[in-house]
């Protein structure tokens, strides 16, 4: 393992105890209802533990406890950075860095351990540093952060390491995690490897869960193997693209993964014939529609080896929600009922008496330009760049964007969006082929109130449509919709075919 350098623990933590007796006092005085200061301290500790010249048999007994203790307060704070919207709030970007800081250590520890015994107590140094590896990786992908080719390139030196020693198929209980039943060494890298090549970030919050779920469930059936299966059933996935650098030699480089995709078809189709994702063990976040395309999803995912990006570079100016999409599309900017407040109301009353116009940009004089809000992005290589030193508004994918910069209006998703180092934030852009067409929804008004205006767009592919609408518009599948100022005026909605923080796009027959 020359070829790996551990990040180094401080050197200057004091260690709060030195046997299990006073490991077990301390513990007990920390404060158990505040998992924040209890888990930074935990990771303190183990840091402490990590760079300290204690026996390692005594410093895995310290470093047991530690995990211990920490699992429930981890699980407690997981919610605070959980898809925040980006940057992340101080308080939120805390609690991601003390959970995931708290598990990079527990890792590093065990595996700086893990040569100093024989391979029977190794096996469980090893498995235990997989764990820890790969739930900091899950916790980039569920704060949306980017994670370092480091955490990657520990798993592969655990990897190295079990298969020299013939450790990696051992099965071993894991007390922390008993829903997991027993669990291996491969079985928790494959795990990892197979929900980073999946790309997490793409996925909303509730996908996200439902993948892990998913694959944790399958993480046994993947293989590894030091060349690719030349059997035609064989399914074969390069895992060399992850390590960031030349992989090493000797290192099992393909993840045979043929079984698991048999698991993705046999869910589907039991979907299909009507079993609920929940019977499934895929939880209850997701409809069975929901769950069908995401894991088809996966499956294209695992199919893919390596996906083809777009060189676009420049600037791109973006337009954010349905609201400034439609503004671009139409040059008609919506005001929600109720903006106006009374000095704005006043002065359209002033200038309807003075002009005859309520509004400066119906004048005769007015230039009828529209500017639609929106932020200068970079590309760079066909990725979105927001830079830390140019301002905008906190912002949660995947989300409908719009834009003008290559002249006719275009119509997207911003999707995978994460924090890059340095406090910048990236993300992929998806745009829409079909020909866009921009309207409003029709509503009868209540007596004596005024509707909220609700933008959506036909997205015409030939003679088939799809609808986009905001998330809080109130349509429902089955049910009649009938639109203004587009060319179909009368659908029904039959299918969700994707989802997002703020639309909706839906499947539609035309009446």
């Amino acid at each position: 393992m020359h070829w790996l350098t551990l990040p180094e623990p401080r050197k200057n933590i004091a260690q709060a105890f030195h046997d299990l007796a006073s490991a077990k006092t301390w513990l007990a005085s920390q404060p158990q209802a505040q998992p924040m200061h209890m888990l930074a301290a935990i990771s303190l500790q183990i840091e402490a533990i990590e760079a300290s010249t204690l026996a390692p048999a005594l410093a895995v007994e310290l470093l047991n406890l530690l995990r211990t203790a920490s699992v429930p307060g981890q699980e407690t704070i997981e919610p605070r950075y959980v898809r925040k919207a980006l940057p992340m709030l101080d308080d939120d970007q805390r609690a991601f860095d003390v959970a995931q800081r708290l598990w990079l250590r527990l890792g590093t520890s065990y595996l700086r351990l893990a040569p100093h015994f024989a391979p029977a107590e190794k096996g469980k140094l090893l498995h235990r540093a997989a764990c820890a590896i790969r739930m900091a990786e899950y916790c980039h992908f569920l704060a949306a952060r980017e994670c370092p080719a480091l955490l990657d390139q520990i798993l592969f030196a655990i990897l190295d390491q079990a298969e020299r020693d013939g450790l990696l198929r051992h099965s071993l209980p894991d007390p922390d995690f008993p829903h997991l039943v027993d669990t291996t060494i491969a079985g928790h890298l494959a795990w990892a490897f197979m929900l980073r090549l999946i790309d997490p970030y793409r996925l909303s919050a509730a996908q996200l869960a439902v993948a892990n779920r998913a694959l944790s469930r399958w993480r046994e059936l993947a293989g590894f193997q030091t060349m690719p299966d030349d059997d035609p059933r064989g399914h074969s996935v390069d895992l060399g693209p992850l390590f960031g650098a030349t992989l090493p030699e000797g290192i099992p480089r393909w993840l045979e993964v043929p079984r698991v995709t048999r698991k993705i078809n046999q869910r589907i189709a039991a979907l299909k014939e009507g079993e609920s994702p929940e019977a499934l063990k895929l939880g209850r976040e997701l409809s069975p529609a929901a769950c069908i395309r995401l894991l088809r999803d996966i499956e294209a995912s695992l199919e893919s080896h390596g996906q083809h990006r777009s060189t676009e570079i420049g600037e791109i100016e973006l337009a954010f929600g349905a609201e400034y999409a439609y503004a671009a599309f139409t040059g008609e900017m919506i005001v929600p009922s109720g903006s106006l407040d009374a000095s704005s109301a006043s002065l359209a009353h002033q200038r309807t008496a003075m002009f005859g116009f309520d509004r400066v940009s119906t004048m005769p004089t007015a230039v009828k330009k529209l500017n639609v809000p929106g932020e200068n992005w970079l590309l760079v290589d066909g990725k979105a760049i927001r830079p830390a030193d140019r301002k905008g508004a906190r912002r949660q994918s995947p989300c409908l964007i719009a834009s003008a910069s290559l002249g006719n209006p275009r119509l997207g998703v911003m999707v995978g969006l994460q924090s890059i180092p340095g406090g910048a934030l990236a993300a992929d852009l998806q745009w829409y082929d079909e020909r866009i067409e921009a309207g409003r929804l029709a509503r009868p008004a209540a007596p004596g109130q005024t509707n909220a205006v609700v933008p959506v767009f036909l997205l015409h592919d030939g003679d088939d449509c799809s609808l986009i609408v905001p998330s809080m518009a109130g349509i429902r599948l089955d049910t009649g919709v009938t639109l203004e100022g587009a060319s179909v005026s009368h659908l029904m909605p039959t299918e969700v075919l994707e989802r997002g923080v703020d639309f909706v796009r839906y499947a539609i027959t035309k009446q």
